[in-house]
């Protein structure tokens, strides 16, 4: 059974069981602050769970994409080591919201393993929670019951509280859970050892396929559980791992999932899979990050140096460094991967087909730049090595090369051990673990429980239409971060405030209390699907009934920026053509950002005709016409542009302005004429094949060409000159440039006359020529100077100083076969002697220079060299 004939038979089996199925949410999430990635099937759920929604359909189905690489669950070092860990693997689940529980996921686990997928029955073991003392909990004897009428008793394994309760973090939603687990092993082997004593030990061919998560209890901030009002099940099989059981192989890369990718990297390499472990792993890192990589950039997320971002780049340079360390790649290689993937993948999720060129473009980018990185690392230990006295590098200082210049760690205890040295790997971890304490101390939020006020309801916004409401608070909560300190989280039954989303900023504002007091809403979020209002403090009297007030002008400006950036992307589609796609936005009070597909810098000619495109449609006073309930299917029928990477429901909300359409959650004007005016105020590229265009609107243009005004007369008046301008300033820069060639011309001949001069006071030392002094040049020509020296005379080694602007230059040349016999390193030698002039600098071993803001410490230096390289 090939891997796509395994999904499609798992959907319709539960297809045929009245669940509705439903896409794979995306990789990347958008709008749960506790969670970068989907790192589990459930996440998309998680409002259904929490009780903030109700789901439209109480039974559903679907294969989730999912990536597990930071926080609690993360799998990565472990990723190529082992056959079966990853970071993104398929997430095969059914979902019941308050319908069916126990008696149904059971045996409808048991049946489409063993009737339709038709995995062997005595291969197959289950596992059951044995109870709690901590939580004062029994065994699951509901679960254990079941089992036990379908499988012997032999078969069931209780588990402990580790391996068999589900929690969705420290507090909320969580119950206990039955595993399957499916011994892989041969006849011989199994006759050996009983497979029940392997379970959940992590044994490359006893592994657990399929979890079913039975949510029957909430876990509370001070640890004690209560019983849910609704019971749900959660199941969650590893796609991955079921294709390596039913295809009948020992490793989740020998399936038909991952082969693919590998037969391509043995093309690449020259190399067999099989026939070299240390190769082998590398070859699993590089099949497996590959997916990671591509479905995340599919989504949305662009490699970057920051929160999910950085993950993705880290995986990415993961797999490069495997790559180079290991198969000998020195040149990008990861991008042409890619093609397979889409080939083999593409059909279950289109949206690697439509990202293609873009996730190739993006992938070789980001090679090209870490191999660089890794070619100047090996400069960087080079130089560490140089230093270390002993045998023993300091793990401090590998783990600069590390955090600073991202060299990694297993890179340099590589190249340590080839150069017969070793590595502090405690001074190492010690700095590794002080970093990981600072940021984890900086990014933990401390959560008390929801204080329920009023029985919670479904929660309307009322933003699109008043700016002003009375509400009343349902719940509020206590939170704490380092960052922000003790600040309170509340929910209303309705609200007029919008939660960020979309790329636009949540609204502030405040809250009218009946005693005179205010309550300063600094922020508004959407969390779980329920708009979550941040507050300093809470009203003194939680029943009485408030006056939510939106910040009407920070408001007004945020909306007249949101809806240029719809005409913006309409702009660039129309100038630049129909590849451009939205990667991403930032709608601010003050300005807006905008990210889109686009392989070429904009020339100063389409960035007017981008201008000229949106004022055009601005003094159009184009009127809006929203859409807030059209099905998904009719919107696109339209014309609606959809981004990758956003969740979309069966209804949607679209705005038109004129023939720009897309989907849109955000607040926008009633007239295009309310935006007065846009301007482009910078462009550049964020990635390859991704640029962004920064511009503002409204009363921030207005200011922005009040500035350029007063610029303008602040240099007329420098010019001492009332005529045109730019003709005055041509004028003094032909002079300038002018002067400039005079100026060169009279360094060349002082550098001319100062070369004889020092040629006569080079002194002889133990078979080598030795100078010191001081020089009235610049560095430029303090360079030409000393490689002139170098070629015409042997076994050099010369150091100038210089003063120029009241700053110090220092240049250190020395001869290449003298540098080498000597061991003597130029870079090394300035970087000590820049300590005298208050600077540092650095370079090859032949030739570095140094700067610094101490003229007065030139002489020290110039004589400390001497007692410096004897």
């Amino acid at each position: 059974m090939t891997s796509s004939e395994i999904r499609e038979n798992f959907l319709a089996f539960f297809k045929g069981k009245d669940h509705t199925i439903v896409p794979s949410a995306p990789m990347v999430i958008k709008d749960d602050p506790t969670l970068m990635f989907t790192n589990a099937g459930m996440n998309q759920f998680k409002e259904y769970f929490l009780g903030n929604s109700k789901s439209k359909y109480p039974r559903i189905a679907d294969t989730q994409k999912c990536l597990r690489v930071s926080g609690k669950h993360n799998d990565l070092e472990e990723v190529g080591k082992d056959t079966y860990h990853h970071t993104m693997f398929e997430m095969l689940g059914n979902w019941s919201f308050g319908d069916y529980f126990k008696k149904e996921a059971i045996s409808w686990a048991w049946e489409l393993l063993t009737e339709v997928y038709k995995l062997d029955k005595d291969s197959l073991y289950v596992s059951v929670f044995e109870g709690s003392e901590d939580d004062e909990l029994e065994l699951d004897k509901e679960a254990y019951d079941l089992w036990k009428a379908i499988v012997p008793e032999d078969r069931i394994i209780l588990g402990s509280k580790k391996d068999n309760f589900w929690e969705m973090g420290d507090q909320g939603p969580c119950g206990p859970c039955s595993e399957i687990h499916v011994d892989l092993r041969s006849a011989k082997e199994k006759s050996k050892i009983p497979g029940a004593s392997l379970v959940n030990q992590d044994h490359p061919e006893v592994v657990e396929i399929w979890n079913l998560v039975f949510i029957q209890y909430n876990r509370k901030a001070d640890g004690s559980l209560e019983s849910l009002p609704e019971k749900h099940v959660d199941t969650g099989m590893g796609f991955e791992r079921l294709c390596m059981a039913l295809q009948g192989v020992k490793s989740n890369y020998d399936t038909d999932v991952f082969r693919p990718i590998l037969k391509e990297v043995e093309t690449i390499t020259g190399e067999t899979y099989g026939s070299d472990p240390k190769k082998d792993i590398a070859m699993r890192v590089v099949a497996d990050h590959i997916r990671a990589v591509a479905f995340s950039i599919a989504d949305g997320q662009l490699p970057s140096n920051g929160g999910a971002g950085y993950v993705i780049r880290r995986i990415l340079r993961r797999a490069v460094r495997y790559g180079f360390t290991f198969l000998g790649l020195h040149e990008p290689f990861l991008y042409k991967l890619v093609k397979v993937l889409v080939t083999q993948m593409g059909s279950a999720f289109p949206e690697l087909k439509k990202q293609t060129a873009l996730i190739e473009n993006v992938v070789r980018e980001e090679e090209h730049s870490f191999l660089k990185t890794l070619e100047q690392g090996l400069i960087l230990l080079d130089e560490v090595i140089a230093q270390t006295k002993d045998k023993e590098v300091d793990g401090q200082k590998a783990f600069e090369l590390y955090d600073t210049f991202g060299f990694p760690i297993d890179l340099t205890s590589l190249i340590l051990s080839e150069k017969g040295y070793t590595l502090d790997e405690a001074g190492f971890e010690k700095a590794m673990q002080e970093q990981k304490s600072r940021s984890r101390s900086a990014s933990e939020v401390a959560k008390d429980d929801w204080q329920v006020v009023h029985p919670n309801g479904e929660q309307e916004f009322l933003g699109y239409d008043q700016l002003k409401a009375e509400v009343r608070l349902l719940k509020y909560r206590k939170i704490s971060t380092k960052k922000e300190g003790t600040q309170f989280q509340l929910v209303f039954d309705k609200t007029p405030f919008y939660p960020e989303g979309g790329g636009q900023v949540g609204d502030k504002g405040y809250l009218e209390v009946p005693n005179g007091d205010v309550v300063y809403i600094l922020d508004t979020k959407k969390e779980n699907n329920e708009i979550v209002h941040y507050a300093k403090n809470l009203p003194k009297h939680l029943n009485d009934p408030l006056t939510a007030v939106v910040d009407a002008e920070s408001r007004a400006r945020t909306a007249r920026n949101h809806s240029a950036t719809h005409l913006l992307h309409q702009a660039l589609r129309e100038i630049l053509g129909s590849h451009v796609e939205q990667k991403g936005s930032a709608v601010h009070a003050g300005h807006l950002r905008f990210d889109f597909s686009h392989f070429a810098k904009l020339t100063n000619e389409e960035l007017k005709r981008v201008e000229d495109f949106v004022n055009e449609r601005i003094h159009e006073h184009l009127p809006l016409q929203e859409n807030r309930k059209v099905s998904m299917q009719e919107a696109m029928n339209e014309g609606a542009i959809a981004l990758f990477g956003e969740k979309y429901g069966d209804q949607v909300r679209t705005i038109r302005f004129g023939d720009s359409i897309e989907l849109c959650g955000g607040t926008h004007v009633q007239n295009t004429a309310e935006i007065w005016h846009f301007k482009i105020v910078s462009e550049g590229a964020i990635a390859a094949g991704v640029r962004r265009i920064e511009a503002i609107t409204s009363d921030a243009t207005r200011e922005y060409f009040r500035e350029k005004e007063e610029q303008l007369d602040e240099i007329k008046a420098h010019l001492k000159s009332s005529g045109d301008p730019v003709k005055a300033i041509e004028s003094l820069m032909e002079d300038n440039a002018q002067l400039k060639k005079e100026l060169e011309a009279l360094q060349k001949d002082k550098a001319k006359g100062l070369k004889s001069e020092i040629k006569k006071e080079l002194e002889q030392i133990n078979g080598y020529k030795f100078l010191s002094r001081k020089v009235d040049i610049d560095a430029g020509a303090m360079k030409d100077l000393s490689f002139e020296l170098g070629q015409e005379e042997e076994n050099l080694f010369l150091l100038l100083g210089a003063e120029k602007d009241g700053k110090a230059l220092l240049s250190c040349y020395i001869s290449k076969d003298l540098a080498a016999s000597k061991g003597w390193n130029a870079g090394q030698i300035v970087r000590e002697l820049g300590k005298y002039i208050q600077g540092g600098g650095g370079g090859q071993p032949f030739f570095a220079t140094a700067g610094g803001k101490n003229p007065d410490g030139l002489k020290e230096a110039l004589d400390k060299v001497r007692t410096l390289i004897s």
